[in-house]
């Protein structure tokens, strides 16, 4: 107590002395910044923190939110009848942010793209909800975007900057003591990074990846039901969903209450998928409910080896082009058609969520058509070498056989004409 009375006294000598001598002149603006560095400690932090602070940056000073009489000095600026409000409780921090962030006609002076229902969906989320209930524990505003300094969305120091998405909501998540109160798992975060998306996201830094942010909302976080994971992963893979929609899957997930895509894709640990995830062999998601031998998993076999037999068809026409290749031909027209059966085989990897060879049929025919014109050019052009090939070689003997010819006459007339030299007379 006496040292925090010493530093308050210090901080309001430093003001006095530095006025002193001095003309008379208006009051400064704030008085916040000069005494809380002064006072060190934490309560000289948010003064540092400013410097990085977006509203900070947008010409808003400490009074901005807390309220008080900035232009006097010392504690009489902490004057609640001037509407001096100090730090907020966590109870108090969403009604505290949105005095200004649900209210359009201030927003609008700064950045009229940012919405104002922030508050209004933190209420429906599951932290609005335990903290209206009392849980002091949960996520408020602060938890995820800091504060001294609160950064932009789109500064990547911030915490809540895409790539730095996932570890802010590790903090709370990821910590096992915290959770348990919940019977929260905490597996989530080493389960994301290890995933499709996290590999996207946190190694090749990929921001169209998702994030927690993207599937479980941003203010109004809340997992997502049984009911709407199909609606939630379609906000990027809506023509997948379209497709699964007209599988006999749908009535059946739908009966039996589960979740649609994270059934075989699984929930936050999602694997960059494999056309081994499908049939009934190793490494299968059919197999668990249709086993080997089922009348289901017989259609899942024959998706599978439909697809197996297109890629092999794939891989013999380009090793074929490619040998032609390496030899100097030109098939440029058919690797065009190797490059079109590709493109089948991803449209019929997407079909297969209608779990139907029939509707399979249209890319995988057409994915065969291209690649059987690829390995018919493949054949012809392999041909024409060969045939250039023999002819190199017959016009090869044909010359040798002229050289040597030519040796044997050269030879020959060598002879001869050594012969005539002799029989002459000296």
């Amino acid at each position: 107590m006496v040292g925090t009375l010493m530093r308050w006294a210090a901080a309001l000598a430093v003001i006095v002395v530095a006025g002193a001598g001095r003309p008379v002149q208006a009051a400064p603006a704030s008085s916040c910044p000069a005494c809380h560095e002064n006072l060190g400690g934490r309560l000289a932090s948010p003064v540092a923190g400013m410097a990085d602070d977006v509203h900070a940056r947008r010409g808003m000073s400490c009074d901005a939110c807390h309220g008080g009489a900035p232009t006097r000095i010392g504690m009489d600026a902490h004057d609640r009848r001037a509407g001096y409000r100090g730090a907020p409780s966590p109870q108090q921090v969403p009604a505290f942010c949105a005095r200004c962030h649900s209210r359009p006609d201030i927003i609008r002076r700064y950045n009229p793209r940012l919405p104002t229902d922030q508050l209004d969906r933190y209420w429906t989320s599951v932290h609005g909800q335990r903290l209206r209930r009392g849980d002091t524990q949960v996520a408020t505003c602060t938890s995820c975007h800091g504060v001294h300094p609160v950064r932009g969305v789109d500064d990547t120091r911030s915490p809540v900057f895409p790539t730095n998405v996932p570890a802010t909501c590790a903090i709370c998540h990821a910590d096992a003591a915290r959770m348990k109160p919940y019977g929260i798992p905490t597996t989530q975060y080493e389960e994301y990074r290890a995933s499709v998306h996290g590999q996207a996201l946190l190694e090749r830094g990929n921001r169209r990846a998702p994030a927690c942010n993207d599937c479980h909302d941003n203010h109004g976080a809340v997992p997502p039901g049984a009911t709407s994971v199909a609606n939630v992963c379609a906000q990027c893979h809506s023509a997948t969903r379209d497709l699964f929609v007209r599988s006999p899957h749908k009535s059946a997930f739908d009966a039996l209450g589960l979740a649609e895509c994270t059934v075989c894709h699984g929930t936050h640990n999602i694997a960059f998928p494999t056309d081994e995830m499908l049939g009934t062999g190793p490494g299968s998601v059919c197999a668990p409910c249709h086993p080997p031998g089922s009348p289901e998993g017989a259609v899942a076999d024959s998706i599978r080896a439909s697809l197996e037999q297109l890629k092999a068809l794939i891989a013999q026409s380009e090793a074929m082009l490619a040998r032609a290749s390496r030899a100097g031909l030109d098939v440029t027209d058919a690797q065009l058609d190797i490059s079109e059966a590709e493109t089948q085989v991803i449209r019929a990897r997407a079909v297969t969520h209608t779990s139907s060879p029939e509707q399979l049929r249209s890319p995988i025919d057409a994915g065969t058509a291209a690649a059987e014109r690829a390995r018919r050019a493949g054949e012809a052009a392999l041909a024409e070498l060969a045939f250039r090939r023999r002819g190199l070689a017959v016009s090869l003997g044909v010359m040798a056989v002229v050289v040597v010819s030519l040796w044997l006459k050269l030879r020959q007339l060598e002879r001869a004409s050594g012969r005539s030299g002799k029989g002459a007379p000296r």
